[in-house]
Formats: C-alpha cells, sequence, structure tokens
C-alpha cells in the first residue's frame, strides 16, 4: 500500500537501478513450528558466531546481539521503525516476546537512495534476524505498499521469530512514493523488486548456514499486497529457493488485464457521483460494482478514495505509462474526468503497445514450482477480489498448477486490518487467517497433510472482535 503524501515535482525521468502497489488445520492456536531444531552445542549459544557471520554481495552490513528479536524489545532498541508497520495490524495484536538472538542490517549495492533507514540514504536495505532457538526453518519476505524493511515486523516477523525461524525482508530496492523514478525505462523499479528479494533469498540462506552450521531445510516466502505478488513471481520463476509460500492478497498484474489500472480509473471516475447522491448515484453505484468493487462494500469506499485510489493510480500509472501525462509527474491529485491527462480517464486497453509490454515485464503467469497457499478478503476495497485472487487461482489451474494450489476467501476480510478497528462489526482481521494459511502450509510441505480444498472461509456467526483476532479456522 502506497504511503499518503503525494511526490514531489519531476527531475530528469530516472537513473539507473543498480541490480536491478496492491489440513485440517486451522486454528490460529499458536503451535509449535514443525521444522526440526537445531541440535544442541556451540550454535544453541547466545549470539553464537555472530563475528563470522557474511551477507553474500553486501555492501553493508551491522550484526548486533539482542536480547529480544520482536519488536517488544526492537522498538526500544532502535533495531525496527514502527513507521514503517504503521496501519497495518489491529490494535490489539498481541506482542510475542522472549526472542534473543542476532539481527542483521544493511544493504546491497544499488544507486537509488530513497530509503532513509539507519541514515544510509540507500536502498535496497535489508534486514536478518537469527533466533537463539532455531526451528530449522527461514522466512522470507517483501514488503506491501512501498514501505521499507521493516514493514512486516508486527504482522508477520514477530510471530514467525516466536515460533523459532529466521526472518528476513528486504525494501524491494526502492520505497516510497516516488518509487517510479527509480530505472531507466518503464516497469524497472517493479522488477527490481523481484530481483531483490530473489537476491536476499539466497543471501540469507547462506547466513543461516553459517550460523548454525547447516541450511535452512525448509525456506518459505510470504507477504501482504505488493509482498504477496512477489511471493506469486517467486515461486513462477525461482522454485528451486523455497518450499513453499503464503500469498495475502498479491497484486495481480497480466498485461491484457485485469490489473489496477483496470479498476481504479473507474473509482475515481465514478466515485465522486456516488458520493454526491442524486440521480446519478445509483447508475454510479452500479459502475463500481462492475469495476469489480463489491456489493456490501460501500461502507469502505469514502475511506479508500481519500487515501488510497488515487494515489494508487497516479503513481503505479507514472512508473508503468510516464508518457500518458506528458511532463508532469505522476498525474493531477483528485482531477476530475474531463480534465486533460487525468488519471480518472485513464483508459488502459487503449494505451500503446509499450505500455503493455511494461506490464508484460513483470507479469504473472500462473506457473507455480511449488506449493502455495492464497487467501484474500471478500472485502478488498484496493484489490478487488474478483479482479485479483479470483482471476490467478484460475490462471493457476489453467496452467496445470492446480495441485500446488489452496485458495481461501475470506469472508468480511479487507485489504487494511486496522480498518477492523474501525469497523468491528463489519469486519474481520485478516492476520489469524494468515497464520493458519502459514501453519497449513508447513503441514503440507512436511508431508503431513494436504490443507482443506479451495473455499471461502466464513466468518463465524456472532464471533466477537476478540475471537476473530485470535483464530481462523481454515476447515
Amino acid at each position: 500500500m502506497p504511503h499518503r503524501t503525494s511526490p514531489p515535482s519531476r527531475p530528469a525521468r530516472r537513473t539507473a537501478p543498480g541490480a536491478l502497489s496492491l489440513a485440517v488445520v486451522c486454528s490460529l492456536l499458536i503451535t509449535p513450528a514443525t521444522a526440526a531444531p537445531a541440535g544442541p552445542g556451540p550454535a544453541d549459544a547466545h549470539c553464537a558466531g555472530q563475528s563470522r557471520l557474511h551477507v553474500p554481495g553486501a555492501a553493508r552490513q551491522q550484526a548486533d546481539c539482542l536480547d529480544e528479536l520482536t519488536t517488544a524489545g526492537t522498538v526500544a532498541s532502535g533495531h525496527t521503525d514502527p513507521a514503517d508497520y504503521a496501519g497495518l495490524t489491529p490494535k490489539d495484536l498481541s506482542t510475542p516476546s522472549g526472542v534473543p538472538g542476532i539481527q542483521i542490517d544493511g544493504y546491497f549495492p544499488d544507486t537509488s537512495t530513497t530509503n532513509t533507514n539507519h541514515g544510509w540514504q540507500h536502498d535496497s536495505q535489508f534486514v536478518i534476524r537469527l533466533p537463539d532457538h532455531w526451528n530449522g526453518g527461514l522466512v522470507v519476505a517483501g514488503t506491501s505498499g512501498n514501505r521499507e524493511q521493516y514493514a512486516n515486523d508486527r504482522v508477520i516477523a514477530d510471530w514467525v521469530l516466536a515460533r523459532g525461524y529466521a526472518y528476513a525482508a528486504t525494501d524491494k530496492g526502492n520505497t516510497g512514493t516516488a518509487f517510479f523514478r527509480d530505472g531507466r525505462r518503464p516497469g524497472d523499479a517493479i522488477a527490481e523488486w523481484n530481483t531483490r528479494l530473489t537476491q536476499l533469498t539466497r543471501a540469507a540462506r547462506a547466513v543461516v548456514a553459517q550460523r548454525y552450521e547447516r541450511p535452512p531445510a525448509r525456506t518459505i516466502a510470504t507477504g501482504l499486497s505488493n509482498g504477496g505478488y512477489l511471493v506469486r513471481w517467486q515461486l513462477e520463476n525461482h522454485p528451486e529457493l523455497y518450499d513453499g509460500g503464503v500469498d495475502w492478497e498479491g497484486t495481480l498484474w497480466r498485461s491484457d488485464g485485469p490489473n489496477p489500472f483496470t479498476f481504479l480509473p473507474a473509482a475515481l471516475r465514478h466515485y465522486p457521483a456516488y458520493a454526491a447522491g442524486g440521480p446519478g448515484a445509483d447508475e454510479a453505484a452500479a459502475a463500481l460494482h462492475r469495476a469489480g468493487f463489491p456489493a456490501g462494500s460501500e461502507f469502505l469506499w469514502p475511506y479508500h478514495h481519500q487515501v488510497y485510489w488515487d494515489l494508487t493510480q497516479r503513481i503505479y500509472r507514472e512508473e508503468i505509462d510516464p508518457g500518458y501525462d506528458g511532463d508532469t509527474e505522476a498525474g493531477t491529485p483528485y482531477c476530475a474526468s474531463g480534465t486533460p491527462a487525468c488519471d480518472a480517464d485513464y483508459a488502459y486497453p487503449a494505451r500503446p503497445a509499450a505500455v503493455h509490454r511494461a506490464v508484460d515485464r513483470i507479469a504473472l503467469t500462473g506457473r507455480i514450482g511449488k506449493p502455495l497457499i492464497t487467501l484474500q478478503g471478500t472485502l478488498d476495497v484496493l484489490l478487488p477480489i474478483s479482479e485479483d485472487s479470483d482471476v490467478y487461482a484460475r490462471m493457476v489451474h489453467r496452467a496445470g498448477r492446480g495441485s500446488l494450489l489452496r485458495y481461501y476467501r475470506i469472508e468480511d476480510g479487507t485489504h487494511t486490518d486496522s480498518l477492523a478497528d474501525a469497523f468491528p462489526d463489519r469486519l474481520r482481521p485478516m492476520v489469524p487467517c494468515h497464520r493458519s494459511a502459514f501453519t497449513a502450509l508447513e503441514r503440507w510441505t512436511a508431508g503431513a497433510g494436504r490443507p482443506p480444498a479451495d473455499h471461502t472461509v466464513a466468518r463465524p456467526a456472532g464471533a466477537d472482535p476478540a475471537t476473530l483476532l485470535t483464530r481462523c479456522p481454515l476447515r
């Protein structure tokens, strides 16, 4: 998800990127990870081997021995940045603790400088966390939206670290609402995201082997929104690096659609008439429904119009199709339909072939090579489910890879879990469903049973917010 601020005025179009936007298992009871723990010996000592750890390919690294790797300690110690994960989790999500170990921060060679963490002014930053008590596994993640490397710390890292996993995350090589300035040609900035996660996965696997004196027995990719897109892409293009993945509402890019450019302009074009009321409101609502925004999600439209739809359309369109608005950078915020070069009138199917080729460079195919669990909320109003995961699931089956996929539609889930706090009677948080999916993938990849067949996970009748925050049976 993008940040809310608008990008600054346009400099020269782009700069070079260096190396090369959205079992019956089942409950979310936190059970022990199924990977075998490391055996007793020197590797069990607190921060053992810290001085000999080397991240292959890193231009800079800093290793610190910490008494706490979760946000229960890293906030105070300065080893995370709460601004990176603001708004991604329900306010009452519990924080595990009691995970001592080594944290390595650093960056790979790159020429872009949007990430300011640590005062480094350098992109392709990463974090690797190595708990003293290791379960034999590694979890790798890219971030949602255009956030930095700590964006998953509350929603993913805390939980998997508490289960004994090593953890690694990347900022994807460019950050912030002007991410599109990175790269020489349209699509380069997003293409770099994929390269950076591949690079980090290889490096993290090597560091794990250094720390624990054996390679990880299991490597799992996971992430939400743009991070979920990365999971899909990695399992399609580098399945040899992973044992499986959990894709949480990953962004779907297809050169022939659907993609964000095929539904966001409709939202920008029709929402003002809907919000104004009067005789055109019903027709505008119907147009939004036809674009994919589900009936029953109307209560979420004002927030998404204010925060997400406009900014997301403009900055991602600038990345893929900078020529649409000439010398203007990322369009005109909240322009009315009919305004020259207004993103509300953007018609992706009619754009030049070069634009479609730019999308094709980052497109998904459905040809996954390892087990994947995909989940998405039925009330997702940034990436409507009918235009995203429903389509991707069909793509996987058409590619002949259906046996490797489990797809769960989460009733009343939406794109951003913090909205469940604002609408507790209408929304459910997705985080417990992600955790249930993760434990289901553990069992699946360990040969302990296949997850339930694809289905919609119903919201439990009468469940209170506390229950919804801790349980999401996938049965």
